[in-house]
This record gives C-alpha cells, structure tokens and sequence, in this order.
C-alpha cells in the first residue's frame, strides 16, 4: 500500500467524524459559487441595477471567505487534537514526524479539494433555483442559468489557496509530545471544573449593562453606543461559558433536593465537563448566530419600510421649479404627455416656496436660507396625497418645521420651541414641531445648515403673504395619483435614477415615486438575499461546530456511559440523560444568540418610527425551527452510535 493510499483509507475511516467539516465547507463553496453567477451573468450586467447587485455580491463574497478561513482552520484544529492517540500510535510503528506532517497536510488537502468538487457540483445542480429566487428577490425576469467561467475559476482557485494555506498551516500545530501523552489524552481523567467568582460577576454585569444600554437606547446613541456594546456583549457572553455558567452548575449541585433527583446527578456533573471544555467552541457558536439573525433580521426589517413608501413620497412625481428656470414648461409637458402615453389618470397642485433669510436659536451663524410655505399650500398638499389632516391651524407667530421624512418624527421634540427671527421682515416665530405629514419629499428643498434637519418652516396664510420681499420664490408641483409605482421609468431623460436633488447644479428638481421605490426595492432585497445566504452559512457552520465537537467526545462519553450501564443504568434512562444534555448543548447557544438579537432588534427599532417586530420574530422563529429538526437529527445519530457498545 502506497502511502496516498494509505491516507486515502485513513480520510475514508474517519469520515463521520469529517462529516459536518466537509458538508458545512461544501455549503460554503456553493454558495460562494452562487454569488459568482450571479456576479458574472451577463443578463444581471445589462440591468440597470447591476451596480447594486455586484456591490453586495462582492460583499458577501468577501465575508464568507474570510468566515470560510476561520472556520476551517478552527474545525481542523479542533479535530488535531482529537487524534493524539491515532497519532502516537503512528509515531510508535516507525512514522516519522515528517511523515505525520504529510499525511496531515494530504488529508486536509484530499477535504479541501472534495469540499471543493462537492460544492461546485451542489452549485451547478442547484443555480437555476437560486437564480429564480435570486430574480424573485431583485423583482426582475426568471434569469437563465449561465455557466460562467469566470465564476467557475474564481470559486475553485480562491478556495484551493485556502485549503493550501490552512493545510500549510496545520503542520506547525503538530506540536513535539511524548508517546506516553498521545495514549493517555483520550483516558486521562479531567479535572473538575472550577469557576471564579469575580470573572462571573463581570460576566454577568457586562450583560446586564449592555441589555440595559441597548433597551434604552434612542435614535441619537445607537450608533455611539453600538461598537462598546458589541464589545461588552462578547466579552460577558466569553465570561458567561467559561466561568458564570460553571458557576451556576456548581450553585445546583449543592442544592440536593435536585441534585440527587432521579439522574440529575449525572446529567449536571456532566454537563460542567461538557460546558467547560466546550466553553469556546459554545462561545463561537453564540456570536456567530447572533450575527446570522441580526443581519438577516436587519434587511428582513426594511421591507416594512415599502409599506410606508407613499408617506416620504406624498405625490407620484414631485417638481421643484427653482426661480428664474426657463425650462420647466417644457419639463412639465414632457412628464404629461409621458403620464397620457401610461393612459395614468392624475391630479396636480403647484404652490409656491419663498426663500428667507432667518435666524435660528439652534444656530450660531447669523443668517439662515429657509424656505417657507403657509399653512393652507401645506394643508392642500396634504389633502391631494390624501393624508388625514391633522395638523392644527397656526396662530400668529408660530411655526411648524417641515418633515421631509417621517423618519424625522423621532426627534420630533427637538424641534419645539425654537425662536426663529426672519431678518428681512422682522417676524419672530416659536416652532412647535415638525408637521404631521411630508408635503414636500427630501432633497427637493434647499438643505438648510445646522437646522431644521433639511426642511423649511409652515407659517400662517396671513404672515406669508406679509413676506414681500424674498430672497427668491421657488414653485413645488405634485402630481397625485393612485397607483404611483406605475410612473416607474418616467422622466428618465430629466432625472438620474429616478431623482435630481436641489444641491444640484441644475434649474429644478424632480422626485419620481414610481423609479425611486424600484431602485428602493433592489436594493434592500439584494442585501436581504445575500444576508440570508450568508447567515446561512453562517448558521450551518454554527451548527457544525455543535456536530463535530460532540462526535470528538463520542469515545469518552461511551466509556462513561458503558460503565453506568454496567452499574443498571438503563435505555429509557439513557435516552434522557443524553437528550437532556443535548438539549442545554444545542439550544443554550441558540437561546442566548436569540436573547442578545432581541436586544440588538431593540436598540434597532429606536431608529425605526415604524415597528419591525413582526419581521423579527419571523427570522427568529425560522432558524429556531430549523435547529429543533438539526437536534432531533443529532440525537437520532448520537444515541445509535451510543448504544452500539451498551446494548
């Protein structure tokens, strides 16, 4: 026997335990192959949308290669250690440690290239299907499937290095041990594990602090206190394995009434060797779960954005004529004879906007270009997009800010009681808040410098037409129709993707509902598509990391059991020691990553005015789901292969 065919044959005795490593690395070649035909078909390229979809393509890819690296390094790793007695037994029949170091580096190499082979087939047997679902996601056509070479060679050489450089790498873990060790690491008795009370108190009040600070955070701290609370969270989950949890195993232990309660005294001794010496794999598994739900959770939410669309965008197509134009006439023309071609049925209102020069008690510059409109342009605009009129009249010398976003309604009370002073006029107004409703959309209004979040000011009918001197009067036209989607494509010749902003060199700007939800719509469910793949990826390596630890295990957990089972331990009792411990191995991890995305949902929905609740329970509960079917799968296997040796 040659020796590739004796690591060949050595690769084939192992393999259940090699199983979840190459499956999970064959799910990531696929996916990462995936992504590149859809990066590299042709009829993606054409799209106007391509620029989105190859920005997050190319993300995504990025991210599972380095994940891909840690995650196999950290598997193979893991599965070295396993097979110290394999080994010793190999240097003790006349291997060489060079030779120990080759076979190592084959074996790795013969997954790799497998992974590789079973990935792209899975990739090239399935791509039809994910390109269907890829176009149901981008709202285009069913693509063709597309077998680019580009993709095929980008797949198979970036993943041939990487099996290269962990296999190089794995070599310099085969550490000098004496033969007498490499026997006994399978035998040798553990020690009990211990815990520190200070390490568990840290552990528990950085968790506590970073679930405090998360539930309170609002709209203007949840990106300063986003990075130290990810800090706190991983470091108290670390602590939380590695010292809390042993902590607390040992605090039942004591209390003897459950202790000694039918088989609990095995099951919780056990579990703290499990805990112990799982602590980091466990840790592993917490956090790359919660990234998996946060970030498919995160684009899941911004669906419920679509819903609401119509609110930031009150008329299909919004026009700002800006003063002194000499081709809005003919814009206007344009955009109705392109309404009639679409057979469109629609209304419009044109009001005007005066540009003032004002001075803000938020502000400590002495002058301010604001735009104003008086109450009753803003109560028809409001009207026309059929929105509820709820916005009081205004009395004398008071103001409302614009909202150009309902976003903005988060901080609606910043904008209270805010002295503002037109100089021109010498009018002094009160704000009392942002208006109810968006009359005018974002970015058709001059931005307005460390004020009024980019909006202008509502006065009363009777003080706006008191302003007789203006620094200059812009025209606002709405076109207001049901079915706004149907202008998609509309203007296309006067606007870039849908939208001119005011800031633009140009005489208007132009807002089309219809193009700027498509481009919306793309954009979000690309980044959902490629989050859910990657999560997935994600997920099934979480679920892996469970698979192969507890098959490293599996010979000294059947010495143990066998030894029970020879003092009477009997099957019925087996069965539930063993899907009791599985059951704390496989979902605590799950139950604090869901735990800890509750909490980063959250401090999310402090930035959403709107709830995304609803989307988070869905891919909460989804991947709840699917890891109930891995366990009882596991238990299924793990409790066959237990009772081999008892029964």
């Amino acid at each position: 026997m040659t020796f590739p065919q004796f690591v060949f044959r050595n690769f084939i005795r192992n393999k259940r335990t090699y199983a979840a490593y190459f499956l999970s690395s064959s799910f990531s070649v696929m996916i990462f192959f995936i992504c590149g035909l859809f990066l590299f078909n042709p009829f993606i390229q054409k799209g106007t949308i391509y620029s989105v979809v190859a920005l997050a393509t190319i993300a995504a890819e990025c991210i599972m290669y380095i994940f891909s690296f840690f995650f196999v390094f950290y598997s193979v790793s893991s599965f070295l250690k396993t097979r110290k007695r394999e080994f010793g037994i190999l240097l003790m029949l006349g291997m060489t440690k060079k030779q120990l170091n080759k076979m190592v580096f084959m074996e790795n190499m013969l997954i790799g290239i497998c992974a590789i082979i079973g990935g792209v087939g899975a990739g090239l047997f399935s791509g039809k299907l994910f390109l269907m679902i890829g176009a149901r996601f981008l709202g285009i056509s069913s693509l063709p499937f597309y077998l680019s070479l580009e993709a095929l060679a980008l797949t198979i050489v970036s993943f041939l290095i990487l099996f290269l450089i962990i296999s190089f790498c794995t070599t310099f873990l085969l550490k000098e041990n004496k033969l007498i060790d490499l026997f006994q690491s399978v035998q040798r008795p553990k020690r009990e594990p211990k815990a520190s009370v200070l390490l568990s108190l840290l552990s528990f009040g950085l968790l506590v602090v970073s679930y405090t600070l998360s539930a309170t955070a609002t709209s203007e701290t949840v990106y300063i206190l986003m990075l130290p609370v990810s800090i706190m969270t991983i470091a108290g989950t670390y602590f939380f394995y590695n010292q809390l949890s042993i902590f607390i195993i040992r605090y039942l232990k004591k209390k003897r009434s459950l202790f000694w309660r039918k088989t609990n005294i095995i099951t919780l001794s056990s579990l703290a060797y499990h805990i112990k010496d799982n602590a980091r794999m466990f840790f592993m598994v917490t956090i790359v779960s919660t990234v998996a739900f946060c970030s498919v959770g995160v684009f899941a939410s911004t669906n419920s954005l679509f819903k609401h669309f119509n609110d930031d965008y009150p008329a299909a197509i919004s026009y700002i004529e800006k003063a002194g134009s000499r081709v809005a006439q003919k814009h206007m023309e344009k955009i109705k004879l392109e309404l009639e071609e679409k057979n469109l049925d629609y209304q419009t209102l044109t009001i005007p906007i005066k540009y003032v020069q004002a001075k803000s008690s938020l502000s400590s510059k002495s002058k301010h270009l604001v735009p104003v409109i008086s109450f009753s342009d803003y109560k028809k605009a409001i009207m026309m997009a059929e929105f509820p009129v709820s916005d009081q009249p205004l009395k004398e010398n008071q103001a409302l800010v614009v909202l150009t976003s309902k976003q903005e309604l988060k901080s609606s009370k910043e904008m209270e009681d805010i002295s503002v002073t037109f100089t021109s006029n010498k009018m002094n107004f009160e704000t009392l808040g942002y208006s109810k409703h968006v009359a005018i959309p974002d970015y058709l209004l001059i931005d307005v410098e460390d004020n009024y979040n980019s909006g202008g000011l509502i006065i009363s009918d009777r003080q706006f037409k008191q302003i007789n001197t203006p620094v200059k009067v812009d025209h606002y036209t709405g076109f207001y129709m049901d079915d706004f989607e149907r202008t998609s494509g509309i203007a296309e010749q006067i606007s870039d993707n849908g939208k001119i902003l005011y800031s633009s060199n140009k005489p208007y700007a132009i807002a089309v509902s219809g193009t700027l939800i498509d481009i919306q719509r793309t954009l979000f469910q690309t980044m959902f598509f490629v989050a859910l793949l990657v999560g997935t990826v994600f997920f099934i390596a979480a679920g892996s990391f469970l698979y192969f630890r507890l098959y490293a295990d599996l010979e000294y957990d059947r010495r143990q059991y066998l030894s029970l089972a020879k003092m009477g331990l009997t099957e019925k009792e087996l069965n539930r020691i063993v899907t009791r411990q599985l059951k704390l191995l496989f979902f605590a991890p799950i139950a604090i990553a869901v735990i800890h995305s509750v909490f980063a949902f959250t401090a999310l929905q402090s930035y959403f005015y709107l709830s995304i609740a609803g989307e988070m329970a869905f891919v909460l509960s989804g991947f709840t789901i699917v890891q109930i079917l891995y366990f009882f799968f596991i238990r299924h296997h793990y409790l066959r292969n237990i009772k081999k040796v008892l029964f």
